[in-house]
């Protein structure tokens, strides 16, 4: 019996490393030609945790714009889109 759990124990934990170590590289995949764009994430719809700590995860933003939510857009873009960098965001956060 003990052997079983430790035998299911370490599959579920090598799958898990698997899966991490996925995640990680989609996300630096993601990084490349991309960057974070604040201020411009429709509720619902940004791309992960905020600055404020609100909250820790993609769409979970509860208003349209929040200037510390933020999506990856391409690299250039974002001041387009009448966004602000992530320095910008973080310094707009530390005076408020």
């Amino acid at each position: 019996m003990n052997q079983r759990l430790i035998v299911s124990s370490a599959l579920a934990s090598a799958l898990a490393l698997g899966l991490l170590g996925q995640a990680a590289a989609q996300d630096k995949s993601m990084e490349k030609g991309k960057e974070k764009c604040y201020g411009i994430a429709k509720a619902g719809q940004n791309d992960c945790a905020n600055l404020g700590g609100t909250h820790s995860c993609a769409g979970q933003t509860k208003m349209d714009m929040a200037p510390d939510d933020w999506k990856y857009v391409a690299k250039g873009t974002c001041k387009d889109m009448k966004g602000t960098t992530e320095a910008e965001a973080k310094m707009k956060a530390k005076k408020a």
